[in-house]
């Protein structure tokens, strides 16, 4: 993971706000998550539309546009399930930036799902996340791609714990990542049971399983 604030191009801006009721149309929106919208949200921007008409690069049927959102946080923060309505809410893959005060201070972050587009209801990824910056942390220009698929992959990767190795899409991270999270959570698990556990031949066992998903998790990684 790379703490990274993106320079939106110019030409890309739209600005507009887009009232929250909007996405309570939805009827993937729970009344529990709608109390959410109310409790966390103050303002959901539509801020950029990275299309072929704006930053002149070539969608496809996977990636035919980025859409970058921003939101403005009550509280601390914006939890995922009110990243997740509003993400399946939306046809296209969406950067998020999430904008709070701590104090005086604004700070933001980055974060984003990695989105595939099918016939059906989008398949969102595990949610990745930049820590949080101040919000006059200097902002680097957009990572360099011939494609929107490309660059919306170049945009994904640096919020990602791992990288990705010669040959993977982002599909194949996102599912590597999935499986890594899982591991650790194994690894955990077996680490409280190895150091509760009264029987040694019980122990043994223990060692030797997580010594196996220790393992698989380097290999994951």
């Amino acid at each position: 993971m790379t703490d990274i604030l993106y320079r939106w191009p110019e030409a890309a801006k739209l600005g507009k706000r887009v009232p929250k009721e909007k996405f309570y149309e939805h009827g993937t929106v729970s009344a529990a998550v709608r109390e959410k919208f109310i409790a966390e949200v103050q303002r959901i921007t539509w801020a950029y539309k990275l299309a072929e008409a704006t930053v002149n690069l070539p969608g496809t049927p996977a990636v035919p546009e980025v859409q970058v959102f921003t939101i403005d946080a009550k509280t601390d923060d914006v939890s995922e399930a009110v990243l997740g309505a509003i993400d399946k809410a939306i046809p296209f893959p969406i950067i998020f930036e999430i904008a709070r005060h701590r104090g005086e201070q604004p700070e933001a972050r980055t974060v984003a799902a990695h989105k595939q587009l099918g016939t059906g209801a989008p398949k969102l990824s595990d949610y990745y996340s930049t820590g949080w910056q101040r919000g006059d942390t200097g902002r680097q220009a957009l990572p360099t791609a011939i494609t929107l698929p490309a660059l919306y992959a170049a945009l994904l990767q640096p919020l990602t714990p791992i990288t990705a190795r010669p040959g993977e899409d982002m599909s194949d991270v996102a599912d590597r990542l999935s499986a890594v999270r899982k591991l650790e959570r194994e690894v955990a698990s077996l680490e409280r049971k190895l150091r509760t556990e009264p029987q040694l031949n019980r122990k043994v066992e223990l060692r030797r399983t997580l010594k196996t998903k220790q393992h698989e998790l380097e290999q994951q990684r």
